[in-house]
C-alpha cells in the first residue's frame, strides 16, 4: 500500500507542476549562491511534507477509528469505490464545493502565501511550504483516502510523506528549469494518472473483500471473546 503513495506522488507531480508550479517558479531562491539555493528549496519541501504528514496523521486517526469499530474492510471497499467513481464520474468531484467556512480558511492560506513569496528570508521557505500543502488539490484528496485507508494515524502520516516525496524530482526540477516539459507529454501523463487512481481503487477494493492473498488482500482476523472455549475429548 505505501507503494502506491510513492507512484502516487511521482506521477501526480505532473499535476502538481500545474497547480503548485506558479508557487515553486515564484519561491524567492537565491540563484546567485546555488548551495544557499539548494538548501532553501529543501526547506520548501521539508515545509510541504511537514504539512502532508500531519495532515495523514489525522486522516490516518479517523481511519483508525473505524478500525476499532470493525469497519476496516467496509472502509477500504468504499474508499477503492470512491475513488474509482471520481475517476469515472468527475462531476460528482466537482459538485463537492467546499463550505463557505473552510473556503474562508483557504482564502487566509492563499493571502498568507502571497505574503511569504515577497519575503526573503531563510525561514520564509518552509511557511511557504507548510501553507502551500493546505491549498487544496484532487490529487491529495485522493492520496488521503489512502491515508483513511491504513486505518492507523502513523500509517496514515507516513503514506502522506512518501506521497509528498514522490512529488520533490519534478516540483525541484521545474523551480530551477521553469516550464522544461513538453505540453504533449505532459497531457500524456495526465492520461496515465486517472488510470492509476482506478488501479489503486480496485486494489482498495479486493484489499477490503479479504480474500485471504497474502500482503494483498489478508483473510480477516478473528477476535477471540470471552464466549469462545475448547472442548477436550
Amino acid at each position: 500500500m505505501l507503494l502506491s503513495a510513492i507512484i502516487f506522488g511521482l506521477l501526480g507531480s505532473f499535476h502538481c507542476i500545474g497547480m503548485c508550479g506558479p508557487i515553486a517558479f515564484m519561491l524567492p531562491v537565491d540563484r546567485q549562491k546555488p548551495v544557499k539555493g539548494f538548501f532553501q528549496i529543501v526547506s520548501y519541501h521539508l515545509g510541504r511534507l511537514f504539512t502532508y504528514s500531519l495532515i495523514g496523521l489525522l486522516f490516518g486517526f479517523l481511519g483508525k477509528g473505524f478500525y476499532l469499530f470493525g469497519f476496516q474492510q467496509q472502509l477500504s471497499i468504499i474508499i477503492g469505490v470512491l475513488m474509482i467513481l471520481t475517476i469515472i464520474f468527475p462531476k460528482i468531484s466537482h459538485k463537492l464545493s467546499l463550505s463557505k467556512k473552510i473556503s474562508t480558511i483557504i482564502l487566509k492560506i492563499k493571502s498568507a502565501l502571497g505574503k511569504e513569496l515577497k519575503k526573503k528570508g531563510n525561514d520564509t521557505f518552509f511557511t511557504i511550504g507548510f501553507l502551500n500543502g493546505f491549498l487544496p488539490c484532487g490529487l491529495v484528496y485522493m492520496a488521503l483516502l489512502g491515508a483513511i485507508a491504513t486505518s492507523n494515524a502513523f500509517l496514515g502520516s507516513l503514506y502522506m510523506f512518501l506521497f509528498g516525496l514522490g512529488t520533490i524530482p519534478l516540483m525541484t526540477a521545474f523551480v530551477y528549469l521553469g516550464n522544461f516539459t513538453k505540453i504533449s507529454f505532459r497531457n500524456k501523463i495526465q492520461k496515465v494518472i486517472p488510470i492509476l487512481v482506478i488501479f489503486i481503487g480496485v486494489f482498495f477494493i479486493i484489499r477490503g473483500l479479504g480474500l485471504g492473498i497474502p500482503y494483498i488482500s489478508p483473510s480477516p482476523v478473528l477476535e477471540i471473546t470471552d464466549s469462545t472455549f475448547i472442548e477436550c475429548h
